[in-house]
């Protein structure tokens, strides 16, 4: 049965059929594709089996064949036009398609929105991100319980020269910037992200393509797009082929896998502590969050990819009633975030993620609450402690990062609602204990608390609204740190203080806990009479160092190219003196190195610029990237240092 469906409905396409489409065309249609492109996405898209069909014209009709909603030949592809198959429809349509990589594992749990899962489409978180997609059909990544580590393999001259390849795209992408990286570019990335995974280099590839589905989002103004998280794309992969470029050891930390690799743990017993919505640009579902009796976590996702934006906030809330898919499991992701499971046979990702084969048996166990064992032990460590174990979990390969590195577990008394965050985001102002259970709430850091992803469709929005009429309201919180010069937290599960003197007015099957991204709370759900506390939010603290002009330059510098960093003396002169001023010597010398090296291009006798490989300025924003992320991380960790610790410093 044929159904029409919305212009942005199309199939995923694998890289590599986007490069050698893209590449099939003569240089005269290359120049035309982005606007041919963006022609083609105004006709209507009619979808009949595993077949979707644009009318181009009256005489022309596009055909994609998508076994699975996925094209993954280029002869898949098919145009009536005069010109095919080296004709510019061919290369539009693959250019409007989402990116499906299928070498790499599906959505990553703990992701920030937006994101990639496992470097490719974000979590994002969240996830937040930006990474990889999965085949239509498939929500786990295969297993390998008896997966090896791969050995360490030094890189042949072949590998080398493909990671070259990816470097010099890189930076031609970095040169360009989003406003200058069109349809062409992208695909020359892909070319070489495609032979990058040929030679093994999968890490690398898998980045490539996070880059590309990035600028997409931004090129396209797709809601969920960041800039930060474009440009922490940018910084993975440069940082990842100059390594590749100039090492001579053994470098399977630069390579990564093909795969997750799933290790037998035998018997599990979990208890589930939450679930959240993932929402990215091609993915919707769920990820449910479990700890065993040994305190580690663990997560069961159930995420698909989707093709329309308008429905993929309702899959994502629908999903939290799905089974789990473990074992026989006969309960939904939000039932488990308040029951249990007995695990026979069960397999584990580094990660943390549950596998779910024919050999794992799982019935339904009674649960925890969040202040019995083994839950309660995730709220025993100061904030701190746990700011910095989230911190130095993001140093490692996404790959490697523990399940939950990047969550915090905290008691809080709500002050009441702040002024609005940038973009008119809405904030929830809380104060919590620095000192874990015993730490108190009376004098410990005030912390702002947003919506867990910013869509307006999921619940966190309305339900931290709600929370900001309740202050001197105790909770006991789940949060995504959210890393910024000043305590911030992207709130995903609240329940009762185990000190709290007004609980949560929660039905029984509730557990006294709510997932804030799939339930919405209501106002009985509140205390009739919250405990005592201030009736508006303390002042903004004031502006600390100006760490934000070497960043907006590097944020510029992705968005317009390089030809943005030649300004005016004055604005140079401006902002060095902004950041000696301030003591950031280390910045202003950056930034001067960065604008030098954006300025130090060759021309021919006749003045033109000569092309280069622009290695050296990507080399220099890369320093200066590199720097501003180095910088934030430790801003963000003196924020969530307690009081006496940083008085005691000075």
């Amino acid at each position: 049965m044929s159904a029409t469906t919305r212009g942005d409905d199309w199939p995923g396409v694998r890289p590599e059929v986007v490069a050698e489409v893209v590449a099939g065309l003569s240089a005269r249609l290359q120049k035309r594709l982005d606007g041919a492109a963006a022609k083609l996405a105004q006709r209507p898209v009619t979808r009949n089996g595993e077949e979707w069909r644009v009318q181009v014209d009256e005489e022309s009709l596009l055909v994609l064949r998508a076994p699975g909603g996925v094209v993954a030949d280029p002869a898949d592809v098919h145009c009536g036009c005069l010109l095919a198959p080296a004709c510019v429809h061919r290369a539009a349509a693959v250019t409007l398609c989402p990116i499906v990589d299928a070498s790499e594992p599906p959505v990553a749990p703990d992701a920030p929105e937006g994101t990639e899962p496992a470097k490719g489409i974000e979590p994002a978180k969240g996830i937040e991100p930006a990474k990889a997609s999965e085949p239509a059909e498939a929500t786990e990544a295969p297993e390998a319980p008896d997966a090896a580590t791969p050995a360490p393999t030094p890189l042949t001259p072949s590998d080398r020269a493909a990671a070259r390849h990816l470097h010099r795209a890189a930076c031609a992408v970095l040169a360009a910037g989003v406003s200058g990286a069109g349809a062409v570019s992208q695909a020359e990335l892909l070319r070489a992200a495609h032979r990058a995974r040929l030679a093994a280099l999968y890490r690398p590839a898998a980045a490539a393509v996070a880059v590309v589905t990035r600028i997409r989002a931004a090129r396209s103004g797709a809601p969920d797009h960041r800039l930060a998280d474009l440009v922490a794309a940018l910084r993975d992969l440069l940082d990842l082929t100059t390594a590749l470029t100039t090492t001579t050891g053994s470098t399977p930390e630069l390579r990564g896998t093909a795969r997750q690799a799933y290790a037998e743990e035998g018997g599990l017993r979990l208890y589930g502590l939450f679930a959240e919505p993932v929402l990215t640009a091609t993915h919707a579902g769920v990820v449910s969050w479990a700890v065993d009796a040994d305190g580690r976590l663990s997560t069961v996702a159930d995420v698909t990819p989707h093709g329309d934006a308008v429905a993929a906030a309702p899959l994502a809330v629908g999903a939290g009633n799905r089974t789990v898919r473990l074992g026989d499991a006969a309960l939904s992701h939000r039932e488990f975030s308040r029951a249990g499971l007995a695990v026979q046979g069960a397999t584990r990702s580094a990660t943390g993620r549950l596998g779910a084969g024919a050999s794992v048996r799982a019935v339904r166990a009674v649960g925890t609450d969040w202040t019995a064992p083994p839950a309660a032990r995730l709220w025993s460590d100061e904030p701190a402690a746990q700011v910095a174990r989230a911190l130095a979990a993001q140093e490692l390969p996404y790959e490697s990062r523990p399940a939950g590195s990047d969550l915090l577990f905290l008691d809080v008394n709500l002050l009441g609602a702040a002024p609005n965050g940038p973009g008119g985001e809405p904030r929830l102002l809380a104060r919590c204990g620095a000192g874990g259970l015993d730490g108190g709430l009376d004098n410990g850091l005030v912390i702002a608390l947003r919506a867990g992803h910013e869509h307006p469709e999921l619940a966190f929005r309305a339900n931290l609204a709600l929370l900001g009429t309740a202050p001197g309201l105790r909770l006991r919180v789940i949060g995504r740190l959210e890393r910024a010069d000043r305590p911030e937290l992207r709130l995903l599960a609240i329940g009762t203080a185990p000190d709290a003197p007004d609980p949560l007015a929660l039905t029984a099957d509730r557990a006294g806990r709510v997932n804030l991204g799939l339930e919405r709370l209501q106002t009985a759900d509140l205390p009739a009479g919250p405990a005592t506390g201030p009736t508006t939010a303390p002042a903004s603290p004031p502006e600390g160092l100006p760490v934000h002009v070497l960043g907006r330059r590097v944020e510029q510098t992705v968005t317009t190219g390089r030809h943005a960093l030649v300004p005016s003396t004055a604005t140079a002169t401006a902002d060095r003196s902004l950041l000696r001023a301030a003591g950031l010597a280390t910045a202003a010398q950056l930034l001067d190195g960065l604008r030098a090296a954006a300025a130090n291009q060759q021309r021919d006798v006749f003045g033109r610029i000569v092309q280069d490989d622009h290695d050296a300025f990507a080399a220099a924003w890369l320093a200066a990237a590199a720097y501003t992320e180095a910088l934030a991380a430790a801003l963000c960790s003196a924020a969530w240092a307690p009081e006496e610790a940083v008085t005691g410093k000075a």
